[in-house]
């Protein structure tokens, strides 16, 4: 179920162009001494966290006070993509790879935000009924290599072999994963289990990074998009536009001034087996790519909880989606293969008219 980078929300009307070098600021204005102080907004972006584009918009005195707010974001977003990396080590850090490496052989001692993101993934996991598992690192793992060799040598792509999939899910219990707050410690007890948090990691960043920003910022990283509040002190709503998963217009564009929109969709991260496109949002039941919808969007406070649940609600059905999101109290958008469109009560109640 991971679901890192393949979310295509789009910053409208913020002239959020595409990335170049970190923190690139595109706007430069600032106010006569002589004169009231005038905020002006800036935008700045970097393609170093995640595997994704992240952008930053907000209002500042001048050009220099944004940058300074923009790298603290980088910095902290960065800090937590180290911590969370399943494929790359850190000097001087034990990250997630460091756990995985040691399944079935040790406990690793964690910062206390690993063991954070973890209690709140076993929560979310209940919360799901099992549909958003990061212990599916497993199954995961199979379809991630299938799918970079797949984008290296379209001629010769492939599909995991259905065994290995079936064998690997033998190794995605939660139950194995072992974490003591005390101690400072999480264990995978199982030797064959690995942890993916995917699903829910950027989300999670990204909320607790809005919670330890200023005011009045827009952050999209990769597309899970978070306001922490207006964009002006008239309270101006910011304007996310929701991608159509087929191109072309936006199917809504939506008002935000709190909180966070959060989508999964089957366009991004695919690779092309026999003619049929394959994305990498995985059912843990059919351990095949969830069929039921092109994209899901999904709004909410919480940016983590969105990240976890947008990913259930891709691989349930209607009813069962509908029920699952007016239980997180959220507002919910589908898309089916037809194109048509399905919400929850109140999603329309944010549209910009």
């Amino acid at each position: 179920m991971q679901k890192t980078g393949f979310i295509i929300l789009l910053v409208c009307a913020l002239l959020l162009s595409g990335c170049s070098a970190p923190l690139a600021v595109l706007e430069n204005t600032q106010a006569p001494t002589d004169a009231p102080v005038e905020l002006k907004q800036y935008n700045a972006s970097f393609l170093t966290l995640f595997d994704t584009v992240t952008a930053v918009v907000g209002r500042a005195e001048n050009e220099e006070a944004f940058t300074r707010m923009a790298q603290d974001v980088h910095d902290k977003l960065e800090t937590y993509h180290r911590l969370f990396d399943i494929y790359n080590t850190y000097e001087g850090m034990n990250n997630l790879k460091t756990v995985n490496d040691q399944a079935g052989i040790a406990p690793v001692e964690v910062d206390e935000v690993i063991i954070d993101l973890l209690e709140d993934c076993k929560r979310y996991y209940d919360l799901t009924e099992g549909r958003t598992n990061v212990m599916m690192g497993s199954v995961l793992g199979l379809w991630h290599e299938e799918r970079q060799n797949g984008r290296r040598d379209p001629a010769d792509a492939s599909l995991p072999d259905r065994a290995a999939l079936k064998n690997a899910a033998l190794h995605t219990s939660m139950d194995a994963l072992i974490i003591d707050r005390e101690a400072g410690t999480v264990f995978i007890t199982d030797p064959d289990a690995r942890l993916d948090v995917g699903a829910v990691a950027k989300g999670w960043s990204v909320q607790r990074v809005a919670e330890q920003s200023p005011k009045g910022l827009l952050m999209s990283v990769g597309g899970n998009v978070a306001a922490t509040g207006p964009k002006d002190d008239s309270g101006t709503p910011w304007v996310v536009g929701v991608e159509n998963p087929d191109g072309g217009d936006y199917l809504h564009t939506l008002k935000v001034t709190d909180g966070c929109v959060v989508t999964s969709g089957d366009y991004q991260r695919t690779y092309v087996v026999d003619g049929k496109y394959y994305h990498h949002i995985i059912d843990p039941e059919t351990l095949y790519p969830a069929e039921h919808w092109r994209s899901v969007t999904v709004l909410l406070s919480d940016s983590g909880a969105a990240d976890a649940l947008s990913t259930a609600l891709f691989i349930l059905p209607l009813d069962e989606g509908m029920e699952l999101a007016n239980a997180f109290g959220a507002e919910a958008l589908w898309v089916d293969k037809d194109g048509n469109r399905h919400y929850t009560e109140h999603f329309m109640d944010h549209v910009k008219k």
